[in-house]
């Protein structure tokens, strides 16, 4: 990888570190997390930190910078329909006190652009601070990948003795059928699934909107199904989309 690809690759994964249950790191701690040298790392923080991307919050630790809210502002403005779905997301997570999140699909890749903070009660559940998702093994990437009828990537890694059980040309086909997809323990054991589809004025698709639960809870399946359902046609009929 050419140097200037490097040093913007190296930021981008100092920057995605950050998150909701990361807001501050030290330099040791970060070190470790990336596994990179605290030389070559206090290097990338102080030119961040001097663009504005991260400040310093005191003894010796860093935040995110405010530069990054003007860009965020500007991205958000771009996407007219991420407001209403983000006030749904939210609603949703309190309403079921679970993880509940919205991903949409870039290229190949399903992108989780955001997770709801509050409203959440239980223990972490697998993969909630991954920005990128496995599109075989998460419902909103079954569900992307499915309504845009795409194959899954080949060789795709079998994370539990649950993953890649069914054909997926059949499992594609229910999930359109049912505008739902479901996961069971295939990211991880313990850990579940549900995403719908979330549509625009024109009915086209925006992106998926779901929760992640502990498997114990899909005995809930269908009232959690009726509440995804329900926020997602109030997201939809927000941005005026009238099913005819």
């Amino acid at each position: 990888m050419p140097r200037t690809l490097s040093t913007v690759d190296s930021a981008v994964r100092v920057l995605e570190a950050f998150d909701a249950d990361h807001t501050e790191w030290t330099l040791s701690d970060l070190a470790e997390h990336l596994g990179q040298p605290t030389s070559t790392l206090h290097e990338q923080l102080t030119t961040l930190t001097a663009g504005g991307l991260l400040v310093r919050a005191g003894r010796g630790r860093y935040r995110l910078g405010w530069r990054l809210l003007k860009l965020s502002s500007a991205l958000y403005g771009s996407v007219p329909w991420y407001a209403p779905a983000h006030d749904a997301m939210n609603a949703l997570a309190r309403g079921t006190h679970l993880l509940a999140f919205l991903c949409v699909l870039q290229g190949n890749q399903v992108l989780c652009i955001a997770r709801s903070v509050q409203g959440r009660d239980g223990p972490p559940v697998e993969g909630e601070t991954q920005f990128v998702l496995p599109p075989h093994a998460s419902a909103s990437g079954k569900l992307l990948y499915a309504l845009h009828s795409l194959d899954l990537p080949p060789n795709a890694p079998r994370y539990t003795a649950h993953t890649l059980q069914n054909p997926w040309e059949v499992e594609a086909a229910a999930i359109r059928s049912a505008r739902l997809a479901v996961t069971r323990d295939e990211w991880a054991v313990g850990t579940s699934g549900l995403a719908v589809p979330l549509v625009g004025a024109g009915g086209e698709l925006l992106g998926a909107l779901g929760v992640s639960l502990p498997t114990t809870r899909l005995r809930e399946q269908e009232q959690l199904s009726r509440r995804l359902f329900d926020a997602a046609d109030g997201v939809a009929w927000a941005l005026g989309y009238r099913p005819k």
